[in-house]
């Protein structure tokens, strides 16, 4: 009866209609259309990796102007999130 074992799955020969063996890659794989620019996709290493991976590819990004944006739009919402929680703001001033 095998409760224990479990069913493998039934494989078929299917190939699509229109596909070609000369197209590039199989039709059923899906990537994203920036995969092949960014070192961020693909690997999957340790923490410290992917985060030296990030800094690096936010460097070496030729829209500086986008970059700045994202930064300032994190510290404005990050202010406003002070703001909700009613932080004190003044331990970052002297008297």
């Amino acid at each position: 009866m095998g409760l224990l074992k479990l069913r493998k799955n039934k494989k078929y020969s299917y190939t699509p209609r229109f596909y070609d063996n000369k197209g590039e890659g199989s039709p059923f794989e899906m990537k994203h259309k920036f995969d092949a620019y960014r070192k961020t996709v693909g690997s999957n290493s340790g923490l410290k990796s992917k985060f030296v991976n990030a800094i690096d590819d936010l460097k070496n990004n030729p829209d500086r102007e986008a970059n700045r944006r994202i930064l300032i739009i994190i510290g404005i919402l990050i202010l406003v999130f002070l703001v909700i929680i009613d932080f004190d703001l003044s331990i970052f001033f002297s008297k």
